[in-house]
């Protein structure tokens, strides 16, 4: 069933695309009215980024481990997401903001039982808890660089560059707990690691043409860290195409690489995570 669905879903999507194709072929070969200087343009997209594999190392207290996860596995340890990417334009002057939030948990526990004595029955319960949070929100004034049409087709370019701040937050602990049934002997638990807020610079471009009047394929990267905070980079780099099948909402499919090395010290040890992922970006753009 979910074979047939997909496929049902993936012709639809076919279907639509060389529809607005065809459309486009015949339309009127008229530029859309130009904006005012004057003129707020808006936008919010709210994102899902798909990493097909995860892969790098995390430390916690001095301690290393691998980290190599697909995105099966990336989904049985997700938590919580969120994300969005909110724009204001006015000329060639914009503002734009991003956020985004994840939340893996991995919770393992076991039971020992020892060999039973007729005299003493003991059962030991293990419990390992990995909690990692990471956040940040991101500020950009951005600049319009270039812009225009392809002879007088209404198919259009630009490039877009900006620049601004953003704040990170990451949060990795390790919790565990041993529990021995003997009576009212109190567990022992310990807890390692911490988490980390620092500001750091970002820049970024993006650029973008159109196909015809409802498809644009684009690319664009932010690039911050610069060693601010104990990050020593953070990167992106987001290839795709922007599906405009409504007049004011799109949908957005691409392939996103992503990458932090960041590295401190916290007062049980080092604290580091460096990370590399890649998959596909799902998003809706709606436009005001």
């Amino acid at each position: 069933m979910s074979v047939i669905r997909a496929v049902a879903i993936i012709s639809g999507l076919i279907a639509l695309f060389f529809s607005c194709a065809i459309s486009a072929q015949y339309a009127p070969q008229s530029r859309p009215p130009a904006t005012t200087v004057d003129d707020w343009r808006f936008a919010a997209t709210p994102y899902i980024f798909l990493p097909l594999r995860t892969k790098g190392k995390a430390t916690v207290a001095d301690t290393t481990v691998d980290v190599d996860l697909n995105l099966r596995k990336t989904l049985e340890l997700l938590n919580a997401a969120f994300s969005v990417r909110l724009e204001a334009w006015r000329g060639r002057f914009g503002l734009v903001s991003d956020l985004y939030y994840v939340h893996l948990n991995l919770n393992e526990g076991t039971t020992i039982a020892p060999p039973q004595n007729p005299q003493l029955d003991i059962d030991v319960d293990i419990d390992v808890n990995v909690d990692v949070h990471q956040a940040w929100v991101a500020a950009f004034g951005a600049y319009r660089v270039l812009q225009g049409y392809f002879g007088e087709s209404e198919r259009r370019y630009f490039w877009d560059m900006g620049v601004g701040v953003r704040w990170n937050r990451l949060r990795q602990e390790v919790k565990a707990r041993v529990g021995i049934d003997i009576g009212r002997m109190p567990e022992i638990q310990n807890r390692l690691g911490g988490r980390k807020s620092w500001w750091e610079p970002t820049i970024g471009t993006r650029v973008g043409f159109a196909v015809n009047d409802c498809l644009t394929l684009g690319a664009r990267t932010e690039i911050g860290g610069f060693g601010a905070g104990g990050d020593d980079l953070q990167w992106n780099l987001l290839a795709g195409l922007d599906w405009r099948a409504w007049k004011t909402t799109s949908l957005r499919l691409g392939y996103q690489y992503y990458s932090i090395n960041y590295s401190d010290r916290l007062s049980d040890g080092r604290f580091a995570y460096d990370i590399t992922q890649h998959g596909p970006y799902l998003a809706v753009t709606w436009r005001w």
